[in-house]
């Protein structure tokens, strides 16, 4: 929780993005590129949330479907389905969400530790709730979560 409360007191700059109804926030400084949703290759024995994979200029980059990982409803692709490229731990993988809102900078004061919860998103990923006028955004550690045990036997499994 240490970091946690580091982070905060220096403030952060956050790309935001949405699964259902629900706005998250992520460090803008893993993100690689953000792209429109294309078909993937599919992997065989991949677990449900792995779409497959792309060739990104020569990189083989695993697609993460945030909202079949997060049991978040039916998952329709349209025209705002994005891929959020990332560099985490020296690797690239794509996560698919259902749009990207923006680019944020939060203060001290606009980001709160998150209450100690079960839900969806585990709280072990979660390092805070930013308010920005009437939103509230829930800031996900991305590194973490991508590369957290779930992560792990996807790895394990596609190989």
């Amino acid at each position: 929780m240490q970091d946690n409360q580091g982070q905060a007191a220096n403030g952060r700059e956050l790309l935001t993005f949405t699964l259902g109804s629900e706005e998250y926030g992520i460090d803008i400084l893993k993100v690689q590129e953000i792209r429109g949703y294309d078909a993937v290759t599919t992997i065989a024995n991949a677990p449900e949330f792995i779409k497959g994979v792309i060739n990104l200029r020569g990189i083989i980059v695993p697609i993460v479907d945030m909202r079949i990982k997060f049991n978040l409803g039916n998952v329709t692709y349209n025209n705002l389905t994005v891929v959020i490229i990332l560099n985490i731990a020296s690797r690239v993988v794509g996560m698919v969400v259902d749009g990207v809102s923006d680019v944020i900078a939060l203060t001290p004061d606009q980001l709160k530790a998150a209450p100690e919860f079960s839900g969806a998103m585990g709280a072990q990923y979660i390092t805070g709730l930013g308010t920005v006028d009437d939103r509230m955004i829930i800031v996900v550690d991305i590194e973490k979560l991508m590369t957290g045990r779930d992560m792990d036997l996807v790895n394990v499994a596609a190989a």
